[in-house]
């Protein structure tokens, strides 16, 4: 199942706190600024999603995906799935119009491009929580688990590729990965919800469970993610 998405006002609180500018009231410059960047965001932004849902089965290495030659490695993702029959598998994306607006701003203004890319990093995090939504009322009678990025805890980024593959993301939502295993549009999402016909319980999700913890830029600021 693939869809379009509608992105309405983007959250100015989060994307603060993407650039760092902590609890301080910005000034009216860059309030003027975020208001541009904000227009310039929502006219590039292409928000689209993929996802599919498939049937898990647990294995010693992690969790496999019936139907497919995925499988979720690590304890993390099977400790997240615990419980549930089905998984989610979701690709968003705010498309590569959002890459071109950084790059130009960066050659252009830095401070400029702070802020689109801080908009941008909303921008994809809103059209995820949109996908959610989606997907739950696609999915009646069944209860969500949060989403689990790739590369949280200790489920390997290395299964981008795959991950994709299985949702045809390429040809769906143009996304594909780089040798490095990044995505791009880098301004995209790859995660995966547990469903379950009974109340899930709540799982760990921090700092101490994300494999980013020693490098995340949260962190050293004294802050975290949405993680």
């Amino acid at each position: 199942m693939q869809a379009r998405i509608e992105l309405g006002q983007l959250n100015r609180q989060e994307a603060l706190r993407y650039m760092g500018h902590g609890g301080a009231e910005p000034d009216d410059r860059l309030l003027a600024l975020i208001e541009q960047c904000e227009r310039e965001v929502l006219d590039a932004a292409q928000p689209r999603f993929v996802y599919r849902v498939c049937e898990i089965e647990n294995e010693s290495s992690g969790v496999a995906v019936k139907g497919t030659n995925l499988v979720l490695t690590g304890n993390s993702i099977r400790e997240h799935l615990s419980g549930c029959e089905r998984a989610v598998l979701m690709a968003v994306t705010v498309s590569a119009g959002i890459d071109r607006l950084i790059r130009i701003a960066q050659l252009e203004d830095m401070a400029k491009a702070v802020v689109i890319d801080s908009l941008a990093s909303v921008a994809v995090e809103q059209a995820c929580d949109r996908a959610e939504e989606i997907i739950r009322t696609e999915n009646p009678g069944y209860y969500q688990t949060f989403r689990f990025g790739l590369g949280y805890g200790d489920l390997p980024v290395s299964l981008q590729g795959a991950f994709l593959n299985v949702l045809n993301a390429p040809k769906q939502i143009g996304l594909n990965v780089s040798a490095s295993d990044m995505l791009t549009p880098t301004k995209s999402v790859t995660a995966v919800i547990g469903l379950s016909r009974e109340p899930v319980s709540a799982k760990a999700r921090g700092c101490q469970t994300c494999s980013m913890r020693d490098t995340c830029k949260f962190r050293q600021k004294g802050g975290r993610c949405n993680g």
